[in-house]
């Protein structure tokens, strides 16, 4: 920093002090500070007064504006970056309650016998009633043979639940069927399906809707002590990775639990509970929140409302533009007809509507959607609005502009996806974890590009994602999201330097010091005063 700039940023960290009369609570020196501010990227060194980042620049500047009173700490020249936010995860899944796992992978893909040889030897050292209940993959989602009646007879008094990992469907047993309340004459809600046999009669299977109605009885009958246990669990998890938002898909709880839950929780992660209504046969339900209000906590809030349009493509329910291979003629499903996906999407443009979060996959669903968008509302309408797709991963080609146009926010990408392509548009793209929750294991995806290099982003782009674009994407990007005075002051120290080290090396990165609005959440290191 040459003299007349370094003489600059001096006279500006001394106005902003004299402006606030008052000198810093906590200093962080000695570091390397990315900001995620594209004017000021870099510094060494920040000060804190109460909740709020009040200047950042160099080390020997910022101890200039210490008091008698200001805790300091010297970070070593560690790595400095802004809280991360998750855009997109499922805090609620805990409530499903305890279940056995068939392996150390998250994406489990076990054996359909691997998995019932399971099933029936917990059942038979377990009390009658006890729930079982595992993640499983398509191998075994795909099995017509893994169905009700297998499960009833390995398993006739424990209630079974077999899941996706990924969140689309369900195999559940007749004990399951009977405590949650789901009789064979159920009616099948908007956006959901059950699989029944020639006679009516279920057979086990939940798809979409139905399957998460199901995870919502489940999740909604455990005892409140345990799912306030399980969330300061997460909440202590994603604090030591650097997480200091996340942004909850709010839908294994009913609202009500929901917000007794993280009221009663108190942890320290800012938190958006975004309505996930679950529609009943005739209704998409979308009162069901009326009653909660938006500040739960004074760190919880209620915003926006998500609807998933269609699956994916591992269970092949993503709308395709193209047949799934090997089965001519099937392109998979939209979740709801035509004319309640253009009311969804139409309900979005009225005075006071709820951020429209849209979880779309296949093409041909992209397609639709941006058709009902330009014939509901010009773009400069729906740039206003912030549309967020979740997932995003086929806004490619021509589908990139249109997006950008109307000012959509792509969040949670996954896989190889057109990162660089997307910036270049003009499109924000926000991290989110869909709750594989290490940051960094994701983040090899964007700095890499996959299977497609030239679209990588570089380190600063990549943690601009996770930090300031996912503060963009729940439209909060003027409070926290870059290191800069008057933002929030959400912040992570880490373990090693993520802008250096090489991208394999990325999820071994830990925060050593994450602190939210001002105060030290979670800490590994040691401090002085100054």
């Amino acid at each position: 920093m040459n003299a007349m700039i370094r003489v600059a940023v001096l006279l500006m960290i001394l106005a902003q002090r004299a402006s606030t009369q008052s000198a810093p609570t906590l200093i962080l020196t000695d570091g390397k500070v990315f900001t995620a501010d594209s004017l000021h990227p870099w510094a060494e060194a920040i000060a804190i007064c109460g909740d709020k980042v009040v200047a950042v620049g160099s080390s020997a500047d910022i101890r200039r504006l210490a008091g008698r009173t200001t805790r300091a700490i010297s970070l070593g020249g560690r790595v400095v970056i802004p809280g991360i936010n998750d855009s997109h995860d499922h805090l609620g899944e805990a409530a499903l309650g305890p279940g056995f796992s068939t392996g150390p992978s998250p994406m489990p893909n076990p054996a359909s016998q691997v998995v019932l040889d399971s099933v029936r030897a917990i059942a038979a050292r377990s009390s009658r009633g006890t729930w079982i209940r595992t993640p499983i993959g398509i191998g075994v989602l795909g099995d017509p043979t893994v169905n009700r009646a297998a499960l009833d007879m390995i398993a006739p008094n424990n209630p079974v639940m077999l899941h996706a990992w990924w969140g689309h469907g369900a195999i559940i047993n007749s004990a399951a069927l009977r405590v949650l309340g789901i009789r064979d004459d159920v009616q099948d809600p908007l956006g959901g399906w059950y699989t029944r046999n020639a006679n009516g009669r279920l057979t086990g299977r939940l798809d979409e809707y139905a399957a998460w109605d199901a995870q919502r009885r489940l999740g909604s009958m455990q005892p409140e002590r345990e799912l306030t246990r399980s969330l300061r669990e997460t909440s202590d998890s994603s604090l030591r990775f650097g997480v200091t938002s996340v942004q909850d898909m709010a839908g294994f709880m009913t609202p009500e639990l929901t917000a007794r839950v993280f009221r009663a929780a108190h942890i320290p992660l800012r938190i958006r509970l975004i309505r996930w209504s679950i529609p009943t046969a005739t209704s998409l339900n979308t009162s069901e929140w009326k009653s909660i209000p938006t500040q739960v906590a004074p760190r919880v809030i209620v915003e926006g409302r998500k609807w998933v349009l269609d699956g994916t493509p591992i269970e092949e329910f993503a709308l395709s533009r193209t047949p799934y291979p090997g089965r001519p003629g099937w392109y998979g499903r939209l979740e709801f007809p035509a004319d309640t996906m253009r009311a969804i999407i139409a309900a979005a443009l009225r005075p006071g509507a709820p951020q429209l979060h849209l979880h779309i996959v296949g093409d041909s669903t992209a397609e639709l959607v941006l058709g009902y968008m330009e014939a509901l509302a010009p773009d400069s309408v729906w740039r206003k609005l912030r549309v967020r797709i979740e997932h995003g991963n086929s806004i490619t080609g021509d589908r990139i502009p249109r997006a950008a146009r109307k000012g959509i926010v792509i969040a949670q990408p996954r896989g190889d996806v057109p990162y660089k392509s997307w910036r270049a548009a003009g499109i924000t793209v926000a991290y989110g974890s869909d709750m594989l929750r290490n940051p960094f294991v994701h983040m090899i995806g964007v700095v890499t590009g996959g299977s497609h290099p030239a679209e990588a982003l570089s380190r600063e782009e990549a943690v601009r994602a996770f930090t300031y674009g996912a503060a963009y994407a729940e439209r909060r990007e003027g409070e926290k999201g870059t290191l800069a005075p008057g933002m929030l002051a959400d912040l992570a120290v880490l373990s090693q330097d993520i802008f250096a080290v090489p991208p394999q090396a990325l999820p071994a990165t830990r925060s050593v010091l994450t602190i939210i609005g001002g105060r030290v959440a979670y800490s590994g290191l040691t401090s002085k005063r100054n």
